[in-house]
């Protein structure tokens, strides 16, 4: 990380398809990196590409942000969804493109990654709190996500709660332990 540059300072903006190449890097760097205490290859190999990777539709749909250093490039993503898909990239099987009811059903948090270098310095909370206001201007009550286990800490410090735990079957016959989560809009 370029130490001149505060996480807090970098510009958070909203993705655009030119970003994508780009966020299957970030992605992938994240996932082997970050995620490797908690997953193992295999489970890794497995989602990386489906569990693991870009939705064009949160792009599409100008609900999917990132964070760029002039330096390193793009550092953190995330984003939120009205539509029913809880988690997965464009290949993954369990896609719900369905919008959703913002009266009765929970936005959905989705895709957050953040470069190792730049991990825990603020920039998925910084990501985070901009998705919550962007869901609750479009009428959300409720925020609800398909956490990893890696991004279940900073859920939790963000006032998340666990209401149920899924196992994902993936391709390769590994199966991925995720954390369905919940946060009323406050």
């Amino acid at each position: 990380m370029d130490r001149s540059s505060s996480p807090d300072a970098l510009p958070l903006r909203a993705a655009r398809p030119s970003d994508v190449a780009a966020l299957r890097a970030l992605i992938e760097i994240s996932v082997r990196r970050l995620q490797a205490g908690d997953y193992s290859q295999e489970q890794i190999a497995g989602a990386l590409g489906t569990v693991f990777g870009v939705d064009t539709q949160l792009i599409a749909d100008q609900t999917y942000y990132v964070v760029e250093s002039p330096d390193a490039g793009l550092v953190g993503c995330g984003g939120w969804s009205r539509r029913r898909t809880l988690f997965g990239s464009d290949q993954a099987n369990v896609r719900e493109d369905d919008l959703l009811d913002s009266e009765v059903d929970a936005a959905r948090i989705r895709a957050f990654f953040i470069h190792p270098d730049w991990a825990r310095k603020g920039i998925g909370g910084r990501i985070l709190e901009a998705c919550e206001a962007a869901a609750r201007a479009a009428g959300f009550r409720r925020f609800e996500m398909g956490a990893t286990l890696t991004g279940e800490k900073l859920y939790r410090m963000k006032g998340y709660v666990a209401v149920e735990h899924i196992e994902v079957p993936l391709a390769n016959g590994a199966r991925l332990p995720i954390v369905r989560m919940s946060k009323q809009a406050v």
